[in-house]
């Protein structure tokens, strides 16, 4: 990927290596669901929203996995330019998550990934989701976790627990899977020798970064990291997959 979005801090993306490590930790949770969801047909053969899909790697990857039609929505039209330019087969919808426009039961999966955190109405845009997802269809939601994350990101309205997360989505949506993602053996050796590799990047600017910092973020890959049950509270992000309860929440 030759062509990037100005770094504001609200969004990463692919090809800058600063950046490298939080887009790999952002990329394995897509990577999770289409290795796991498309055996199901939930990708396969159906319709896929991205709420909030940011720079568009993320719907691209659902795109290519087999969907048969991806939409990513967002809010700010820089992005959306970008996301039209370098995916081109994703359908682009310039709106408001927790209003979108679209009609109920529209979609048979809607992925929402490191986005919630950044909402006002949080409660509000899962109600949307549940209502524009179709009766079968999944929704997987992805978030900081805060018991973990670092503070101070003036772009997140309101982080979450576990405990949160879950009570944010039940009175829509039986959760199927409560998933954390982890560094998986070659980061936790890394901070065996050197220490947290987050609390290192965020200690100095990336030009001063000790080389070996430095190769660690730009070799990172989407594989570094684990996502399974278990150990939530630990766990870096947090992903819910659900499925609706029944019965839709009009207008």
């Amino acid at each position: 990927m030759t062509e990037t979005l100005p770094l504001t801090g609200e969004r990463t993306a692919p090809g800058i290596w600063h950046e490298n490590y939080w887009f790999a930790r952002h990329d394995a949770a897509y990577r999770w669901i289409t290795a796991n969801l498309s055996s199901n047909n939930s990708l396969g053969t159906g319709r896929v929203l991205d709420a909030g899909c940011g720079e568009g790697y993320g719907a691209e990857l659902l795109r290519l996995a087999g969907a048969d039609s991806v939409t990513g929505l967002d809010y700010e039209d820089t992005t959306l330019r970008h996301v039209r330019r370098v995916y081109p087969q994703i359908n682009v919808v310039q709106g408001n998550l927790v209003q979108t426009g679209f009609a109920d039961a529209t979609f048979d999966l809607i992925t929402s990934m490191q986005t919630i955190e950044h909402l006002w109405e949080q409660p509000r845009f899962i109600t949307e989701c549940a209502r524009i997802l179709a009766p079968q269809g999944t929704l997987v939601v992805s978030t900081p976790n805060r018991l973990t994350f670092p503070s101070g990101n003036w772009y997140h309205t309101r982080e979450l627990t576990a405990v949160e997360f879950t009570e944010l989505l039940e009175p829509h949506f039986e959760i199927t899977h409560a998933l954390g993602l982890h560094h998986g053996a070659r980061l936790r050796e890394w901070e065996q020798q050197h220490g947290p590799c987050v609390d290192a990047q965020l200690a100095t600017e990336h030009d001063d970064w000790a080389p070996e910092l430095r190769q660690l973020v730009t070799s990172t890959r989407y594989d570094d990291f684990e996502i399974r049950p278990g150990d939530l509270d630990e766990s870096l992000d947090l992903i819910l997959v659900a499925k609706p309860t029944g019965g839709r929440t009009a207008r």
